[in-house]
């Protein structure tokens, strides 16, 4: 088997980190400083479970050097998985199984636009990561977990080819029966502690203690839910009661991804969390005023990230 892992962030790094030191063959797409790191030194993983370095198979920044994948991770950021989805065109097979794992509604979806969908399968991962220093990925939080299922909510075959690949690697992993549910289950925890956490710069703890910004949270959540069930997702009715339950369990000191790049000034996910929010309930007459509200204060700070970076 040939595991390709598209972006080498904290995601990528960990799960791709993780496979390659199991033994199997990985190729990690990377860039700039990150990839030179990760070919002269192997890719370091320090994690709360055990650190280790790797060396995958093959680390490169041009797709069209890979060979074949059986398994292609897109772990980029949601913005750029469209984009990532097209630069594998070279390295499919017949059967070859794309996963996109990255947070957001709608992955599955732009990577069908761009690659038949009979190669994609829904996904998500659970887990607190980053980028520490090139070459090196740092695991802060959360027991890391992959959850992958067809679209269709079908049993394949191919879905045991995956979990033993995951199995193999020793991360926690789970054949979804509605993956759709599971990403959308995801999608309302991210989406809900990343834009009030980028506005407030608080941790997710102090946002889930005090009552004024709880209650933004559940009611972000509760737009969210009826965005997802007006399209059609058959969320279940305790969904946002749950969440807020899930999100007081987490790490008092953790923050999300998108208010770490937002913080640091870097392009983030916004539009593909509290906006994708605020521009499905213009589409589906459903009113999102928290969501707005979110996107809205922090729309500034996206444009100046996105304008600096193009510069």
């Amino acid at each position: 088997m040939h595991i390709v892992i598209i972006g080498v962030g904290g995601v990528g790094g960990y799960f791709g980190g993780k496979i390659a030191n199991s033994e199997q063959k990985v190729t990690l797409v990377a860039r700039g400083e990150h990839l030179e790191a990760i070919k002269n030194n192997g890719l370091q993983v320090k994690s709360i479970n055990g650190d280790f370095v790797t060396h995958p198979f093959y680390a490169t920044d041009q797709i069209d050097t890979i060979e074949k994948a059986d398994i292609v991770l897109i772990c980029t950021k949601s913005w750029q998985v469209a984009e990532a989805a097209k630069s594998i065109h070279p390295i499919l097979k017949e059967d070859t199984v794309v996963i996109p794992l990255q947070n957001g509604a709608d992955n599955a979806e732009k990577v069908c636009s761009v690659v038949d969908k009979k190669h994609v399968l829904g996904g998500l991962c659970k887990i607190y990561s980053k980028i520490e220093n090139p070459g090196i990925i740092a695991h802060f939080g959360h027991q890391p977990e992959v959850v992958f299922g067809e679209l269709d909510k079908s049993k394949t075959d191919r879905l045991q080819v995956v979990k033993e690949v995951f199995d193999k690697a020793g991360f926690s992993n789970t054949i979804s029966k509605d993956i759709e549910v599971d990403i959308w289950s995801k999608f309302m925890f991210i989406t809900t502690v990343s834009g009030i956490g980028a506005l407030t710069r608080a941790t997710i703890g102090e946002v889930y203690e005090n009552p004024e910004t709880y209650r933004i949270l559940e009611q972000t959540a509760t737009e969210i839910y009826k965005v997802g069930i007006a399209k059609g997702v058959s969320l279940p009715e305790d969904i946002v009661s749950r969440i807020l339950a899930f999100i007081g369990k987490q790490p008092y000191d953790s923050t999300a991804s998108m208010q770490r790049d937002i913080m640091e000034g870097r392009p983030s996910e916004l539009d593909n969390f509290n906006g994708f929010i605020v521009k499905q309930g213009a589409k589906l007459n459903i009113s999102t005023p928290a969501n707005t509200f979110i996107y809205s204060c922090l729309l500034p700070m996206e444009t100046k990230a996105r304008t600096l970076k193009n510069k």
